[in-house]
């Protein structure tokens, strides 16, 4: 079935969802590795079947990844090839820009901060991305659209997102929260850095403590985090605060292995 939704020029968020399933075959939110070589050798031949060229962006990818086996992509980069007829996802891409600007949106529609998107918050989002991108839309295709949207990030089934989860609408290189997976801390742990680099005890973060708490990330685990990003860093993570104030709950978010 996913290689017969290849050969289209056109496909459904459904369709777009099946090939994303039926290629991410552990389930960890990539295509990567044996299954990316799989993917591109499919898709070339069901084009090929269906007496179709690859289009100019099939082929950059297929130059960029068809050699590559160490290569990953998410699901923004197969979004990029297999455009589906309503793509929110580079709807997305068109308005957000950058990792600060995420944090500014996810800031924006967590509306009762609880460090979750729920459903009503979702539609909020895809209502404005849709606007935005003068698309027009009916109250039906919105629950559609976010239903859609769940299905392809809600990785634990809880009916809604986390920070993690949204930030896969990010192109890989561009999710600096990927880099932070790998030095999450337990509750205990974070809580105990939190209070550390607190260092007036006013009970949040300002720039210059969260500054010295990304330093010493860094050094301490170099094949994660890259010094010379800090910058980047210190600006998508203040991005979650309110003026300038990141709290406990807020830097959770990133650093917290129980964020969940």
């Amino acid at each position: 079935m996913a290689e017969t939704h290849l050969q289209g020029v056109e496909i459904s968020a459904t369709q777009f969802l099946e090939i994303w399933h039926h290629y991410d075959t552990d389930g960890n939110g990539f295509i990567e590795g044996k299954e990316l070589q799989n993917f591109i050798q499919e898709l070339q031949q069901a084009r090929k079947t269906a007496g179709l060229e690859l289009s100019d962006e099939m082929k950059a990818f297929v130059e960029q990844y068809g050699q590559n086996s160490a290569g990953k992509i998410g699901i923004v980069e197969l979004a990029q090839i297999l455009p589906t007829e309503e793509n929110f996802l580079l709807f997305f891409r068109e308005q957000v820009k950058s990792s600060e600007e995420f944090m500014q949106a996810w800031r924006r529609y967590d509306t009762d901060h609880s460090g979750f998107i729920e459903t009503d918050e979702l539609k909020s989002f895809l209502k404005d991305l849709l606007k935005k991108a003068n698309r027009p839309y009916e109250d039906l295709k919105l629950e559609e659209y976010s239903q859609t949207m769940l299905k392809m990030f809600d990785s634990n089934n809880d009916g809604k997102l986390g920070l993690t989860e949204m930030a896969r609408l990010l192109p890989i290189q561009e999710n600096f929260l990927l880099k932070f997976q790998g030095v999450k801390m337990c509750g205990k742990e974070f809580n105990k850095a939190f209070e550390l680099y607190d260092k007036d005890n006013s009970g949040y973060i300002d720039e210059n403590e969260l500054d010295a708490l990304l330093k010493d990330l860094c050094e301490k685990d170099k094949k994660e985090l890259d010094i010379n990003n800090i910058s980047t860093y210190k600006k998508s993570i203040m991005a979650l605060s309110d003026g300038g104030k990141l709290y406990r709950t807020e830097l959770a978010l990133v650093l917290c292995a129980d964020e969940n």
